[in-house]
């Protein structure tokens, strides 16, 4: 069976379709799917089983990727095409069966609306996929057996990027003495780039003894990370949505943004929500206590 699976150009919207390319690998074993997405996502689904190639579809003028993407495709008759962007692509390549996604707002998370192209409820949680050689490469960078707290202090814009000094402060009450973290070490995330970088910057100067990977992994790597984190805290961004897929206790921290419709899924995972929908309006106090609450949640092996 071959499946053609178009989804997003950002990050956290492919970690949440994974939960529905996770349902088709196991409705169709031995499936050969397709995925096309955005370039900075194409690392969502580098270690995906199943998968036989990844188109990446980089935005033009005049949205002239479509028609590009299209000619890649409409030389194959696909068992089935999965459109999660709502384009008219769907619509247009030879297919026995096609489910289009509406676009537009709607009530309710994402991630339900992404699980019901195919009618499927509850919707399948997110998966992250990552290789032996990606937990290879964690463990060495991580270097002991110490608990991780991994912080995620950037974001695509501005206005979801809470104050460098309050990550500074929570990672101090979490890992310091009498903390519920006592002696982790802080582990710093991010994407590449020179604005991740300077968006990083504070908190990397104000923790020192921090590991400072922003920019420096891939996201199969991160997801390896993650995967061994004790706790993840960060602003509403790809990366959160990776470390809940990746079942790390994940606590996302929200301003401007829905947490009712981007909050992070997975298996101990939890939002904690600004009183005036800006990051200024987050305390440290009320982000501790959402996070003293994630840790003692029992994750299923």
């Amino acid at each position: 069976m071959r499946i053609l699976f178009v989804t997003s150009t950002r990050i956290g919207d492919a970690v949440l379709s994974t939960g529905l390319l996770d349902h088709l690998l196991r409705t169709y074993p031995g499936a050969r799917i397709t995925v096309a997405c955005g370039p900075v996502a194409e690392g969502v689904f580098a270690r995906m089983p199943g998968r036989e190639r990844t188109i990446v579809v980089a935005k033009r003028r005049f949205s002239m990727h479509w028609p590009v993407l299209w000619a890649e495709v409409a030389r194959t008759v696909w068992d089935l095409v999965v459109d999660l962007r709502g384009s008219a692509l769907g619509w247009m390549v030879p297919a026995r069966r096609r489910v289009v996604m509406r676009g537009g707002r709607r009530p309710g998370h994402r991630i339900g609306h992404i699980a019901a192209v195919l009618r499927i409820s509850p919707p399948p949680p997110p998966v992250a996929w990552f290789a032996p050689e990606d937990s290879r490469r964690a463990a060495e960078l991580l270097g002991d057996d110490r608990p991780v707290l991994a912080l995620g202090p950037t974001a695509n814009w501005g206005g979801k990027v809470w104050p460098a000094e309050r990550f500074v402060a929570l990672a101090g009450a979490l890992t310091g003495t009498g903390g519920p973290l006592e002696g982790a070490r802080p582990v710093l995330l991010g994407g590449p780039g020179e604005a991740e970088r300077v968006m990083a910057a504070p908190v990397v100067a104000a923790l020192p003894g921090a590991l400072n990977l922003v920019g420096g992994l891939s996201l199969p790597e991160a997801a390896a990370l993650l995967a061994r984190a004790r706790l993840f805290v960060g602003n509403d961004s790809g990366l959160m949505h990776l470390s809940a897929a990746a079942g790390a206790p994940t606590l996302g921290l929200f301003g401007p943004t829905p947490a009712d419709e981007y909050g992070p899924i997975g298996r101990a995972a939890r939002a904690v929500v600004s009183p005036d929908d800006t990051m200024a309006g987050l305390s440290v106090e009320s982000a501790v206590e959402a996070a003293r609450a994630l840790l003692p949640t029992p994750i299923p092996a």
